[in-house]
């Protein structure tokens, strides 16, 4: 027992210090691959095809739509930042929800996390193989996305650095891809190579600005926001790089940067190039731009760059998914069998895992009947926005315990706290409600708040499960 002689130590600390882990990750990332994973983790689809949703429903204003997303996801990794480098040995952003609210909150939004992002493994391998299909009609969607699945579990048993790899070079093409179209688009627009002179009217020529209102801009926040967020994944991998919190906080601060660029200054560019409501949901934007600056050969070009957007986020999910789960069986929080790793130093069941329901979600999609995997895509179409509050939540708790404690601040600070960290939780509220009373929203709410309690009735079960039982005394 402690003698009350003793300099004054608290039992629990102020500010909560993560046990070194159990099993330890490669730390072969160099910066160059986080880098562009942080990249490849915005870009997507969600920009290239899905970008169609966002300028129908609130026409040349919709790259507003993608500025205020900006804004809060770089809120959402400045608060990161912070906590990275004030808790340097957390090794997956899920993570701080544990270090700020506790063992609850860890299993809770891990297992969310995870299954939000072990969903999209099949989502995108269909994808994928939708898009190989036209080119190999001899093999159905179901073989080409089985055949995907194989390569890309084949990659990540390899090592993190093939993974990073293949990510670096996938992403490389998006970025290159964007920055060509961007020259491309602001030359057309200006009237450089566009034969009848500057393009910029069609942002007011058809029906104004806001031809559906600033309510509508505002409406298209939420679908917005899902194609945006992807961001964090840097926090995952950097924890097998040299230096992990130097490169989240880096990451964080330059992620506005890549949005503006990528996201808001490229569907600017479009509905300046294009008329607005010319756009076709479904299909591609970008393309349609192409062809109205008579770009030869634009879809075959566009097919490719938004394949390998594909294939790049297909990679990273499964990435990332394997990640968590491997953090989640260190914990204690999923079978110890997970957390193994092989000679390479990946956790071969847990990307084992991934693999079994990646396989499982292709086949429900191609053979079983489409209701199934709807309901599963649905049951996490909120599950981000349940996943971002909360660790917007834990680093409001974190920083207050180190004020209160006295503690040096950590080299990265979120802006003007707390009022931004308030503003960040608000913010995403507000989505959840705009999803709530939005009618094409309202199954993914619904179901995914079906999700979450899941979680939590899990967590208690689980919880009470590995509660030591009282042994009876030898005189009963």
């Amino acid at each position: 027992m402690m003698s009350q002689s003793n300099p004054p130590i608290q039992s629990t600390p102020a500010v909560p210090v993560q046990a070194a882990p159990k099993y330890e990750l490669s730390r072969s990332l160099k910066g160059r691959h986080l880098t562009m994973i942080s990249i490849g983790g915005i870009i997507g689809a969600g920009l290239f095809v899905s970008s169609s949703t966002s300028i129908i429903a609130s026409g040349p204003a919709s790259f507003i739509s993608y500025a205020i997303c900006g804004l809060l996801i770089l809120l959402v990794m400045r608060m990161l930042g912070e906590m990275t480098t004030a808790l340097p040995n957390v090794r997956s952003f899920t993570e701080f929800a544990r270090a700020g609210l506790g063992e609850g909150a860890g299993f809770v939004i891990g297992w969310l996390y995870w299954y939000f992002w072990v969903l999209v493994v099949p989502v995108e391998a269909i994808a994928g193989a939708k898009i190989l299909h036209h080119w190999l009609p001899n093999f159905s969607p179901l073989q080409i996305g089985i055949g995907l699945m194989s390569v890309m579990t084949a990659v990540n048993l390899m090592s993190a650095r093939s993974y990073a790899e293949f990510e670096f070079w996938f992403a490389s093409i998006k970025v290159a891809a964007i920055i060509v179209f961007i020259v491309i688009a602001a030359s057309f627009a200006f009237g450089w190579s566009s034969p009848q002179g500057s393009t910029f009217g069609n942002l007011v020529d058809h029906g104004g600005f806001t031809p559906k209102g600033w309510i509508a801009v505002l409406a298209a926040v939420p679908t917005v926001f899902f194609a945006m967020t992807g961001a964090e994944i840097t926090t995952i991998a950097a924890a097998e790089s040299a230096q992990p919190g130097r490169a989240v906080a880096r990451m964080s601060t330059q992620v506005i940067l890549r949005i503006l660029v990528f996201y808001v200054i490229s569907l600017f560019l479009i509905v300046s190039v294009t008329p607005w409501n010319t756009v076709v949901s479904g299909e591609s934007p970008f393309t349609l731009a192409l062809n109205t600056m008579h770009v030869p050969y634009a879809p075959n070009i566009m097919t490719v760059i938004i394949l390998t957007a594909v294939l790049s986020c297909l990679n990273s999910a499964f990435y990332v998914s394997s990640r968590v789960m491997f953090i989640l069986a260190d914990r204690g929080d999923a079978p110890q069998a997970l957390v193994k790793l092989n000679a390479r130093r990946v956790p071969v069941g847990s990307v084992m895992l991934g693999a079994v329901a990646g396989f499982l979600g292709i086949i429900a999609a191609t053979q079983a009947p489409q209701v199934v995997f709807d309901f599963l895509v649905s049951s996490s179409g909120a599950v981000i926005v349940f996943v971002y509050m909360t660790i917007c939540v834990a680093q409001i708790r974190l920083r207050m315990r180190r004020e209160r404690a006295g503690l040096p601040a950590p080299a990265v600070n979120m802006w003007l706290f707390p009022y931004l960290s308030y503003a960040a939780i608000a913010a995403m509220g507000a989505v959840l409600i705009a999803m709530a009373f939005t009618p094409a929203m309202q199954r993914d709410f619904y179901v995914s708040c079906i999700t979450l309690v899941v979680a939590v009735l899990a967590y208690f079960i689980v919880n009470r499960l590995r509660q030591p039982r009282a042994v009876p005394s030898a005189a009963a």
